[in-house]
C-alpha cells in the first residue's frame, strides 16, 4: 500500500489548511485511515482517524477545528484544518489500516509526512 498525501505549508495563526491522502496499491480493504503527527523530539500522536464504519476519532486539542472526511470508494482521506495554532505546528502523516486478505490482519501504512507550521 503506498499512501501519497499532499498539502501543508506555512500559515498564520487562524488561518486554514487542507491536507489529503490517496491510497494505491494492492490491497483487499482499508479498515482505517487517518492522520497522526510529529514534533521534533516527541512522539507520533494520532490527531485523527475514520473508520470504514464506526466512529470517528479526534484527539482533545483539535476537536471543533479540524475535520476528517474519507471516501472508501477512491480511497482517499482529507484533514480539514481551521484555526489554526502554534502548537498545531508538526509533520503530518497519512496512515492506513489495511488489509490483504478478508481473512488477514490490517497492517499499518505511512505517507510520507507533510510539514505543517503555523506562524504567530
Amino acid at each position: 500500500v503506498q499512501l501519497q498525501a499532499s498539502g501543508g505549508g506555512l500559515v498564520q495563526v487562524g488561518g486554514s489548511l487542507r491536507l489529503a491522502c490517496a491510497a494505491s496499491g494492492s490491497f483487499f480493504s482499508i479498515d482505517v485511515m487517518g492522520w497522526y503527527r510529529q514534533v521534533p523530539g516527541e512522539q507520533r500522536e494520532l490527531v485523527a482517524s475514520k473508520p470504514r464504519s464506526g466512529t470517528t476519532f479526534y484527539v482533545g486539542s483539535v476537536k471543533g477545528r479540524f475535520t476528517i472526511s474519507r471516501d472508501n470508494v477512491q480511497n482517499t482521506v482529507s484533514l480539514q484544518m481551521i484555526n489554526l495554532k502554534p502548537e498545531d505546528t508538526a509533520v503530518y502523516y497519512c496512515y492506513a489500516l489495511a488489509r490483504s486478505s478478508s481473512a488477514s490482519v490490517g497492517l499499518p501504512y505511512w505517507g510520507q509526512g507533510t510539514q505543517v507550521t503555523v506562524s504567530s
